[in-house]
């Protein structure tokens, strides 16, 4: 049995890691687009777009790991057909065949078309957009970055952090209002306007164009203008579904699988950001964009991809850094939403934060307080009396312990 891992990202170096790891010794072909070996995406808005870390510190493993586990490492050949009946598919080199395959062909940034055509706009998705967004923030710039999501946010305190001037616009009204719901996300807007962040909330993009000195320069809908030397853009991203959708497979907002990644054709699975998975202990689909879920739905693909059969039902988890704030953040809230969020600590200092609906916790969080996860992961899902959540006088493991 061949087995073929299509994407070079980080759940296509997961899975062929798992697959030797499991003690399969057959033929292991990855393709990935870029010329990098796979790759951790977190540092590349963190550590390395900071200068704290070198662009090269994020890869997983180098060419050589590969060719030591026999793994046939094809970097730069982008696949551009699936042929599943055949089993076989096609890149710009020639045709390749295979008995099972991984789709981890992961995601893109979605586009700002009116920003397209201005000189200095920039996306981060790859190791070379971080590589050349970290020398493009230089003290006494002024950057101006669309969209105050995980990713503008990161990026913004980068840039304060490396002397920049910094504007982020915003169409809702606080940062990150359809994730954490107003009360935190107020938190989050309190903590950049304290770092000099001009915040424009609300806002209607019209206009982007060239200024004649290689700038940027937007016009809102409230008439205000903005100037700066460098756009980011960070609107979100969509699944690349493109190569399976050619092929026949089932997908509506990535690649529809079962609860073991299967996708529609029984020979094939998918893993990572273009997995729209049917997650057996939320009860509904799903799709997670977050580095955790890339590394171990890749270890889960690899397992059933030798027949396993098993259900991934690990919760999403996803961290972030901004300035001196660091949290991590486990479950989700789905589209029914939350009815209350409680709190216990000091939002300006060290604190946790639960989303609930009906009394029970859908999600939760810590700021600055690292031994909060394992009890906050263990509480997730279950109903609790919230007077108690919100207590600090009571231990959150010993709440998880009696629920």
């Amino acid at each position: 049995m061949s087995i073929t891992v299509v994407g070079g990202g980080l759940a296509a170096a997961s899975a062929v890691e798992e697959l030797r790891a499991q003690g399969y010794d057959g033929d292991v072909t990855l393709f990935g687009a870029e010329a990098h070996p796979p790759y951790h995406r977190p540092p590349l808005s963190k550590a390395v777009l900071l200068g704290e870390k070198e662009p090269e510190s994020a890869i997983v493993h180098d060419a050589g790991w590969y060719a030591e586990q026999r793994v046939d490492l094809r970097l730069g050949e982008e696949v551009l057909e699936l042929d599943l009946a055949g089993g076989a598919l096609a890149t710009s080199t020639g045709t390749h065949a295979f008995d099972r395959l991984l789709l981890a062909t992961g995601a893109e940034p979605r586009r700002l078309p009116a920003a397209d055509s201005a000189a200095r706009v920039a996306y981060l998705r790859t190791l070379d957009d971080s590589r050349a967004l970290r020398a493009a923030l230089v003290e006494g710039g002024r950057v101006v970055i669309v969209g105050a999501g995980w990713i503008g946010l990161e990026v913004a305190a980068a840039a304060v952090s490396a002397g920049c001037t910094v504007t982020v616009v915003e169409s809702a009204s606080l940062p990150l209002l359809r994730v954490v719901g107003a009360r935190v996300a107020q938190i989050f807007a309190d903590l950049h306007r304290a770092h000099g962040v001009d915040l424009r909330f609300d806002a209607q993009i019209d206009q982007v164009t060239a200024t004649a000195y290689s700038g940027v320069r937007l016009t809102l809908g409230d008439g205000s203008v903005l100037e700066g030397d460098l756009l980011v853009v960070g609107v979100g991203v969509e699944p690349r579904v493109g190569l399976a959708e050619r092929a026949g497979l089932t997908v509506d907002n990535g690649v529809l699988t079962d609860p073991t990644l299967r996708t529609s054709d029984p020979r094939v699975w998918a893993a990572g950001d273009v997995a729209n998975h049917q997650h057996p202990v939320l009860g509904r689909r799903i799709r997670v964009e977050h580095w955790d879920t890339a590394i171990e739905q890749g270890k889960a693909a690899a397992r059933n991809l030798l027949g396993a059969g098993e259900e991934y039902q690990r919760l999403p988890y996803f961290f972030t850094d901004q300035y001196d704030l660091g949290m991590e953040y486990v479950g989700s809230v789905g589209p029914d939403g939350f009815d209350e969020v409680v709190l216990r600590g000091d939002p300006g200092e060290t604190f946790a934060a639960f989303w609930m609906r009906g009394g029970r916790i859908l999600a939760g969080m810590h700021v600055n307080d690292w031994d909060a996860i394992d009890p906050i992961r263990a509480l997730v899902g279950e109903t609790v009396d919230t007077g108690k959540l919100g207590d600090e006088a009571v231990d959150l493991t010993e709440l998880a312990g009696t629920r």
